[in-house]
């Protein structure tokens, strides 16, 4: 039952990466990093969830059951 929840966990934080990614390439990202030097909001919050889902989940997959 862990390893199918570290799978799951695993897609979900490559979906999440992968939203950071596209949000960082938008106009209004770039356009606040020329202004402030960092990202949006939206990007960071995408990176955060998406690095722990994958951490979690690699977790989950190799100390499972």
């Amino acid at each position: 039952m862990n390893k199918i929840v570290g799978i799951i966990l695993l897609v979900v934080g490559a979906i999440l990466l992968y939203f950071s990614y596209e949000a960082s390439q938008s106009l209004a990202s770039e356009a606040s990093q020329m202004v402030t030097n960092e990202p949006t909001d939206n990007t960071m919050w995408y990176l955060i969830g998406g690095v722990v889902a994958v951490i979690i989940g690699l977790y989950a997959v190799f100390k499972g059951k």
